[in-house]
């Protein structure tokens, strides 16, 4: 899907589509940005119509030429069988939030069908029921957001912090912050089994800040009624995350930010400088993240979020960085491999709202069916329908 289709957001909705109808469908990575391929039913074109979605209809033979070029050693393009339609979970607080989520725009405008889960549902077991898992705009550290300075008189966070502590207890855990801990070790274990895990803002950073802090009071008093204990930082054991290491905390209650990791208040870009750079990986050699950022535009504009970009000095070794900024030396986009599973950190809370505010209206995709960034996330969510293929060596 190149400049030339009318709406990339609501064709993966039709690639999505297709595979609940038992039609078999190809991923074509890097042709044309990246298109899907399928056999020509009159019911299929109807929903392309109707959707706004661009298509093009092929005769046999020049769809055997185009997979004959595809399959050319020297041409960094391949083939990848979906095979089913994902089951795809966000986690998210059933209660109204003063802010959006990017993900379920994007799933909500392309028509993919999701479900919601949070604390409850996660600590009951319903995970593996789902093949992919996003977790919303969040807090996994039990510091409600560290929005303590700005919003502790407001009375949606009043009554989210009355909410949280409720369902901590009555899951049974005394602190707000064990039962996050808890919840973020049962993602932990979805993601080992085979899981696919996207996570997007601060649920990227404080995901790992809590982990890595599980045998640890980082909450101050007016978080969890007591005082963070003094010697937290030495304590932290970076062996248990997946993406970051040697961070560190920030301890004050009253900054709105939760560790090193975040560049958000130390990078120096003018909006109109900042953006950032998809790498160009083997689609042969590498079809994972070749799949994740196959895209109609290589130069993303950035934008910015809680947790905006990642300090690249705080990426573990071991960590694929697939997109980045280098005019500051930062990571926007990020990916790694735990057990069976993967899981995709992305920078930022909307990719069309370059400095999106708690109270801000949500962004109407209807005027962006092109993004770039939010097609990221759409490489995602179809990324699990993927037939796995073995590794070349």
């Amino acid at each position: 899907m190149d400049n030339s289709q009318g709406n990339h957001l609501k064709a993966y909705g039709i690639a999505y589509w297709v595979l609940e109808q038992d039609i078999e469908v190809d991923w074509l990575l890097n042709y044309r940005g990246g298109s899907f391929l399928f056999k020509h039913y009159q019911e299929l074109e109807k929903e392309c119509i109707i959707r706004g979605v661009s298509y093009e209809i092929i005769a046999d033979i020049q769809s055997t030429q185009i997979l004959n070029e595809i399959a050319h050693p020297e041409v960094n393009q391949d083939v990848v069988k979906l095979e089913k339609t994902p089951k795809i979970a966000v986690y998210s607080p059933k209660s109204k939030q003063p802010w959006d989520d990017a993900v379920t725009l994007a799933l909500t405008y392309s028509e993919i069908p999701y479900d919601v889960v949070y604390d409850e549902e996660v600590l009951t077991n319903m995970l593996p029921m789902y093949d992919w898992l996003h977790l919303h705009h969040e807090d996994f550290t039990g510091q409600y957001g560290k929005f303590y300075s700005a919003f502790k008189n407001a009375t949606w966070y009043r009554k989210q912090k009355k909410e949280f502590e409720e369902t901590a207890n009555k899951l049974g855990y005394d602190k707000v912050s064990e039962a996050k801990l808890a919840v973020a070790k049962k993602i932990q274990e979805f993601t080992l089994g085979g899981g696919f895990l996207f996570a997007m803002c601060s649920a990227t950073d404080s995901y790992d800040i809590a982990l890595s802090a599980q045998h640890v009071d980082i909450c101050e008093y007016m978080f969890d009624g007591d005082e963070a204990d003094p010697q937290a930082q030495d304590k932290l054991d970076y062996s248990h995350t997946f993406a970051f290491k040697d961070f560190i905390l920030v301890k004050n209650p009253n900054q709105y930010e939760y560790s090193s990791i975040d560049a958000t208040q130390s990078r120096k870009l003018k909006k109109e400088l900042d953006f950032f750079v998809l790498f160009d990986f083997s689609a042969k050699w590498d079809p994972v993240p070749t799949m994740l950022c196959q895209n109609h535009e290589q130069v993303i504009k950035g934008f910015m979020g809680q947790t905006t970009a990642f300090r690249k000095e705080f990426i573990k070794s071991d960590v694929l960085i697939m997109g980045e900024t280098t005019s500051v030396n930062e990571a926007r986009y990020i990916h790694g491999e735990y057990g069976k599973g993967t899981w995709t950190f992305y920078g930022g809370h909307d990719p069309e709202d370059y400095q999106h505010k708690v109270g801000d209206p949500p962004t109407d995709l209807n005027l962006h069916p092109n993004s770039p960034g939010y097609r990221l996330i759409l490489n995602n969510i179809l990324f699990p329908a993927a037939k796995k293929k073995k590794k070349k060596t």
